[in-house]
């Protein structure tokens, strides 16, 4: 597949690099997942200020200079190229130079990132070393918290005891799909910085009766206090996109702590249907779920009316009513 198919422009723009690292928390002991990996723009840049970090890239292609290198270290220092953790493997190495990095040949979609997380850190990563992490560390995999996985509720804390932060420069068609994967792992995330399109960032931070108010806008908000941090322009990515791009940072927990939501899938699902047609009422959008008579006895217990629409409601507004046709 096409570069361009995958959606993947490269942060070549050295300068801005170095000005989005220096935005970023600097922690020794700090683990960082970064998601598109690339040809490595970002990740030495990570590798410096942390005490791992584990690359996901879903390109062979951008993956194999990186296994080479790796293996061509390791032959040199006269070390052992590989320590398996199991029969099926994705390419998981520490590049030359970065003796804390793995590059993981996968797609972060597929992965289970609280076992990601949890089996890399068994790995021997001296210098050298090309370690590799099961391919069914994924939805299915041996590895993976599977029925917690397969009915899309969030994983626990308690799931693992490595907590990581989360660096991207994604791809701007799968951006929401990336971040409602992440969120599953909320419980073990600090922070997440995404590169993505303006308009696209611009959702996420927005704020009630505004324009670009939404559902991504709620989810994000939900799990995490998004801020916009900068615009990018397209001259800063080789190939350069036709669109103005922005990183934004979200640092969790967002509101969801103080919501009382217990069936979180349940209430995302919620927050879609009132959301489903913008220009409608949130009594028309729930009709088909919810009895018209409990509909309106819930939006006037939230001191809300017929009228109201999902663009000017706060989170603790969707909480109330949730919570109340729920009950």
């Amino acid at each position: 597949m096409s570069r361009q198919k995958l959606g993947q422009h490269f942060l070549s723009d050295i300068s801005w690099r170095t000005r989005i690292a220096e935005t970023l928390p600097v922690e020794r002991d700090a683990i960082w997942l970064e998601i598109g990996a690339g040809h490595g723009e970002m990740t030495e840049l990570l590798a410096a200020r942390a005490r791992r970090v584990i690359a996901i890239e879903t390109d062979a292609a951008l993956a194999a200079p990186l296994r080479e290198r790796a293996a061509h270290s390791s032959a040199a220092a006269n070390l052992p190229v590989e320590t398996t953790l199991h029969s099926k493997s994705t390419d998981s190495a520490a590049t030359a130079g970065w003796p804390n990095v793995e590059i993981v040949h996968a797609d972060v979609l597929s992965l289970d990132l609280a076992a990601l997380v949890s089996s890399s850190a068994t790995n021997d990563l001296r210098q050298g070393t090309v370690s590799t992490v099961p391919k069914d560390v994924g939805m299915s995999g041996a590895l993976a918290p599977e029925a917690r996985l397969k009915a899309g509720e969030p994983v626990n804390a308690s799931a693992s005891n490595n907590r990581f932060r989360v660096y991207g420069n994604l791809p701007y068609y799968i951006t929401s799909p990336i971040l409602t994967h992440l969120f599953r792992f909320a419980a073990l995330i600090d922070s997440i910085h995404i590169v993505t399109q303006l308009e696209v960032a611009q959702r996420i931070a927005a704020r009630p009766r505004s324009r670009d108010y939404g559902y991504l806008s709620t989810l994000c908000q939900f799990y995490a206090r998004p801020e916009l941090v900068c615009r990018i322009p397209p001259g800063a990515f080789q190939p350069p996109p036709k669109v103005t791009s922005a990183l934004i940072e979200m640092h969790l927990p967002g509101e969801r702590a103080a919501l009382g939501i217990r069936d979180e899938p349940a209430f995302l699902k919620f927050l879609q249907t009132c959301f489903a047609h913008k220009r409608k009422t949130l009594r028309n959008n729930l009709r088909g779920t919810y009895p018209s008579d409990a509909v309106a006895k819930a939006l006037a217990s939230a001191a809300l009316t017929g009228n109201s629409r999902a663009e000017e409601l706060t989170l603790r507004h969707f909480a109330q009513l949730f919570l109340s046709l729920n009950a």
